[in-house]
């Protein structure tokens, strides 16, 4: 199985945590840990709302779910989107080397930290990705200001 399947592999698995997000009345932002050969080893949501834990981002429930592991340096995170500074954060404590994003279309994270620390971000551009994210800001944008840490308009 050759990287760009394997990245397409994980990124479907993603959206599917984004699509359960959303129907789960939260934030639709999915996220999956790839090993080398394609295995999904992780699979993570965006929580925030369901949990009332701001820090429940797609990326950290991934992680979470992932375990106590010894082989980060390996894998591959996807999200659905890219990701912002405490998930970032978390990619380059795990020392991951590499992330595969849906988009940055509608939200612009930390790929420059995660450039600057050897990590390799690939960007999908995926129409799916957009859509979803365009919709819910739409939608909900009170809350995703909220997610981004944007505070409320006085």
């Amino acid at each position: 199985m050759g990287q760009g399947e394997i990245d397409r592999l994980g990124l479907e698995a993603a959206i599917e945590q984004a699509i359960k997000s959303r129907s789960e009345g939260g934030i639709p932002i999915g996220s999956a840990l790839v090993s080398p050969s394609g295995e999904i080893v992780a699979r993570g949501h965006n929580l925030r709302v369901q949990c009332e834990d701001s820090t429940a981002h797609a990326e950290t429930v991934c992680i979470r779910n992932a375990g106590r592991r010894r082989d980060w340096h390996t894998l591959t995170l996807v999200s659905t989107l890219s990701p912002c500074a405490m998930c970032s954060g978390t990619t380059v404590l795990h020392r991951i080397p590499r992330v595969v994003i849906g988009e940055n279309t509608t939200f612009l994270g930390r790929e420059d930290w995660m450039r600057a620390e050897g990590i390799a971000v690939v960007n999908l551009n995926d129409s799916r990705c957009v859509q979803m994210m365009r919709e819910f800001i739409a939608a909900r944008p009170e809350l995703w200001d909220e997610d981004i840490g944007v505070p409320p308009k006085a």
